[in-house]
């Protein structure tokens, strides 16, 4: 039995194409961690530099694999050659493999991998510390997983004018505007206490939070209360929801966030009579929400009055919103193929979305003609609140309707209410206030953004099953 130790991903990368290059098998080797102590099992010989393996592994498994090096499971490493062993020797295409033992453990660490990660960049509170008439800021964390070199980065761009450092039981990473240094990990003492800099988050926080939208069960999910000692914020946190009840009542007095909503651009004398024609140019004048400041036009629903099956979307994209008319673009073309493949024949369909506007950002790209690139952003709460009386009114025109199929978590959560996520509800037949036949699945865009092309597969494999139940 071989035993190998790895200082990082770089490393682990270059001592698997040895190892694969002298045809050693996962079960004859064990990779572990090098902590700069010599292996209890002894040091294996090398391996033969010749017969370095000379061969290509998809980009796919780079990202993941350099990943998962950054979590904490002692077994990584071996997981990873495995993997290795079996798509240079045996199967090509595991990563399409899901099911696989291997291939779902290592996407699951990623997961855990990139969750850490994103609760690194938004816990960290650094305090400032003056020394020698300079400021330095000083912050402690205590991360689930290895991922500080993964983050760093981040914060040098974020704070690029500071003098900077993280604690971390594992590492530090200090940054004097130049460069990033990493040295050994250090304990909670060797962080600073209190500064000014604390009445600044507790402030910030309070003004922020949102009494409405309280869910204790979630909050602690998003932000856990381990963190909760490092975050001056969490100080204030008990009398916060305390009030909530309270602060609830006064903003709907005070109709806080709660200004007009597309009923408002509705014409109740008219309702009665109305049609989908006439809905459509009321709603061209909707100015409910800023989306319609940034939108070329609104996109308003198509298809026959009497159409059985209703196919309800998130939000117009960018092909949508320069045609005016939905599911026209990328994700329509998907849309498309899953519906013919289904049985079912787009003319006959009714087609809409949640949210009328197309919600963006803008970014400079010079692969576009005028420079710029408009990128989807999610419509929030307050958005398809203000938005849905004009499917409200769309259904009410369509007596006809059997089926309704929300394609994406945006509308389900507005049919369904909240906490309702497609991986838990789709492929079943539920009775909501707007139809006794309704059916969550994927949305078409959803397909288009999986990383892996078998989990694109699958999906619209599911996709078309569950347009198949309303065409039969």
């Amino acid at each position: 039995m071989r035993t190998i130790q790895v200082k990082d991903f770089d490393d682990w990368r270059s001592k698997a194409r040895k190892l694969i290059g002298n045809q050693v098998p996962p079960s004859e080797v064990q990779l572990f961690d090098d902590d700069g102590q010599r292996s209890l099992f002894g040091d294996s010989p090398d391996l033969d530099e010749a017969s370095l393996a000379t061969f290509r592994v998809s980009k796919e498994f780079l990202s993941l694999a350099q990943s998962v090096g950054y979590h904490r499971d002692f077994n990584r490493w071996n997981l990873l050659y495995r993997a290795l062993w079996r798509i240079k020797n045996e199967q090509p295409y595991l990563l399409e493999i899901e099911t696989d033992v291997d291939v779902h453990r290592l996407i699951q660490m990623e997961k855990q991998v990139r969750r850490d990660a994103h609760k690194m960049k938004a816990f960290v509170r650094f305090r400032k510390v003056e020394r020698d008439d300079k400021e330095y800021f000083i912050a402690w964390h205590q991360p689930d997983h290895r991922i500080v070199r993964r983050v760093a980065p981040f914060f040098s761009r974020r704070f690029k004018g500071m003098n900077w450092a993280i604690l971390t039981p594992d590492e530090t990473v200090t940054w004097d505007q130049r460069e990033l240094r990493f040295g050994p990990g250090v304990t909670r003492s060797d962080a600073p206490g209190f500064d000014e800099l604390e009445d600044l988050w507790r402030t910030y926080y309070a003004n922020i939070f949102n009494p409405a939208r309280v869910k204790v069960k979630m909050m602690k999910s998003e932000m856990p209360v381990r963190y909760w000692k490092n975050l001056p914020e969490a100080d204030i946190i008990d009398d916060l929801l305390t009030d909530a009840p309270k602060r609830v009542e006064d903003m709907i007095q005070q109709h806080e966030g709660f200004e007009q909503t597309a009923a408002n651009f509705i014409k109740q004398t008219e309702i009665e009579s109305c049609t989908l024609a006439t809905l459509k140019e009321m709603a061209a004048e909707c100015t409910a929400c800023d989306l319609c400041r940034e939108s070329t036009q609104t996109v308003f629903g198509t298809g026959p009055v009497e159409a059985k099956v209703v196919l309800l979307g998130e939000q117009p994209g960018d092909q949508e919103d320069i045609k005016g008319t939905p599911f026209v673009g990328p994700a329509g073309k998907v849309l498309d193929q899953a519906i013919r493949s289904a049985g079912l024949n787009r003319s006959e369909l009714y087609l809409t979305n949640v949210v009328k506007h197309f919600k963006h950002v803008k970014t400079n790209n010079e692969d576009v003609p005028n420079g710029t690139k408009r990128l989807h952003q999610k419509p929030n709460a307050r958005e398809v609140r203000c938005c849905r009386p004009w499917f409200d009114a769309e259904w009410s025109c369509l007596n006809d309707a059997e089926f309704l199929v929300c394609l994406g978590e945006t509308a389900a959560k507005a049919i369904l209410g909240p906490g309702n996520k497609v991986s838990a509800v789709r492929g079943r037949i539920l009775a909501t206030d707007y139809c006794e036949k309704t059916i969550v699945t994927w949305h078409p865009a959803a397909i288009l953004r999986s990383p892996f092309e078998g989990q694109r597969q699958e999906k619209m494999r599911e996709l078309i099953k569950d347009l198949g139940l309303a065409g039969r």
